[in-house]
């Protein structure tokens, strides 16, 4: 019995050292890339191969964003930029998801809506800044609403699409079994569409901080796109590439956090084996 044991013991042990060892070689397969890219871009300004006033040492970059980080600058900018895209993409949510849902259920209200919904989503966020500026002034509003505006298509579109494609055969069974419509839509459509959703949510959450930080970059005081900018016109340039890092840094977390998000709504995929 004991002998038993043990050899479970060192199965057990074994197949831990073995994931640790998988787990391991992922990040270094992962990291390697990104570690390469910044020793270029180490190098390249210290070797005269690229203009080090344009293009600083990512040194100096660190440095910079470490600076801002100590003085509290970069955080006052920083939640100037998640208050405004959280407020657009919340609301984008608020909206798009139930308006999806109604309009992916009722194939009328979808063959009526096409048109509308096929022009605005070929119409540039961007392109009507400058219509958002002029009716609602340079303030918090418009910028708000062209994150609202860019983050609602994208999670309205995929709604639609998720409740439309939903597989046939599971609401034949569903019907089988007299569920009532209601029932069919909480237990069956909407759980089978979460996956198309999520994909959806997370092209409208990087594209929020997109718009806003292009939208800053016009009339803002604050924000991630304003220091920017700033820093770019009083030619302070590692603090400006120091911005540059923040939004990527700050875009990545956001996918993560969606990528989280989605895993955890998509759990019975998972179950289902699918």
């Amino acid at each position: 019995m004991e002998s038993v044991k043990t050899a479970h013991s060192t199965l057990q042990l074994k197949k831990r050292n073995s994931v640790s060892f998988s787990g391991l070689l992922k990040v270094f397969k992962q990291s390697i890339v990104l570690v390469l890219l910044f020793l270029l871009w180490e190098i390249a300004p210290r070797t005269g191969l690229v203009d080090a006033a344009f293009f600083p040492p990512i040194s100096e970059v660190i440095t910079a964003l470490w600076n801002l980080i100590v003085s509290g600058e970069l955080f006052t900018h920083f939640l100037a930029s998640i208050i405004r895209s959280f407020s657009g993409f919340a609301l984008a949510l608020l909206i798009a998801i139930p308006l999806g849902l109604l309009i992916g259920w009722y194939p009328l209200a979808r063959e009526l809506l096409n048109p509308v919904l096929e022009l605005f989503r070929n119409t540039a966020a961007l392109a009507l800044l400058p219509v958002f500026m002029l009716l609602l002034g340079i303030g918090e509003t418009s910028k708000i609403t062209i994150v609202l505006f860019a983050c609602t298509w994208p999670i309205l579109l995929n709604t639609i699409a998720a409740v439309g494609n939903v597989d046939p055969l599971l609401i034949k069974a569903a019907k089988s079994m007299n569920i009532k419509s209601f029932k069919l839509f909480l237990k069956v459509i909407l759980p089978a569409s979460v996956p198309t959703i999520f994909t959806g949510i997370r092209m409208a959450g990087t594209g929020a901080i997109l718009v806003l930080i292009a939208a800053e970059m016009v009339g803002a005081k604050e924000g991630l796109g304003y220091l920017i900018t700033y820093s770019q016109y009083n030619f302070q340039i590692p603090q400006m590439y120091a911005g540059i890092l923040t939004i990527a840094l700050l875009g990545l977390l956001i996918n993560q956090g969606l990528t989280l998000l989605e895993r955890k709504f998509s759990k019975w995929k998972e179950a289902a084996g699918e």
